[in-house]
């Protein structure tokens, strides 16, 4: 389950530091994510982006930001990336190796092979493909995450209520 987190944070947070990849066009991206040897339909999620929230998901990811991914290695070719980061996750240490094609400006996949070395059987391949649909819809607004069940979520709305690390659970 772990393994599943792990590679789920770094496809919806793109697993790199900001700089490392471009970013994408700014409106409605559709996500497609799947698990290979799974037997669940792929994931479909819609993202509203503008370019401060698209560099946002592509910083961070939660417990595998930098911090926790400390090694990332990025290769650029003509017509591919590679991406190798290695993490610490619940204190064991897990790889992930990402190959990403195609553009940021209309469709990209990225296909991630990720393994937890403290967990037997965590060995697991993930695809993701990234389609721009156009602009985001009047109704729409940066951050916005649309899931296949109807359900909008914003991320910036989320990051704005989430309590700094060390304040108070209560009011004193």
């Amino acid at each position: 389950m772990r393994l599943v987190t792990l590679v789920a944070a770094l496809i919806c947070a793109t697993p790199a530091a900001a700089a490392d990849l471009p970013s994408r066009k700014p409106g409605l991206w559709e996500v497609k994510m799947s698990i290979e040897g799974r037997n669940a339909p792929p994931q479909v999620i819609k993202q509203c982006i503008d370019a401060a929230t698209d560099q946002m998901m592509q910083s961070s990811a939660g417990p595998y930001s930098a911090a926790a991914c400390p090694k990332r290695d990025v290769k650029r070719s003509a017509d591919s990336m590679t991406i190798d980061s290695n993490c610490t996750v619940g204190g064991q240490p897990a790889t992930a190796h990402a190959v990403v094609t195609g553009s940021f400006d209309d469709a990209y996949t990225m296909i991630v092979t990720s393994q937890s070395e403290g967990l037997p059987n965590t060995r697991m391949v993930m695809t993701l493909d990234g389609k721009w649909l156009g602009p985001c819809t009047a109704d729409q607004k940066p951050g916005d995450m649309i899931f296949s069940n109807g359900r909008t979520v914003n991320l910036l709305e989320m990051q704005s209520r989430t309590p700094a690390p060390n304040a108070p659970l209560l009011p004193p």
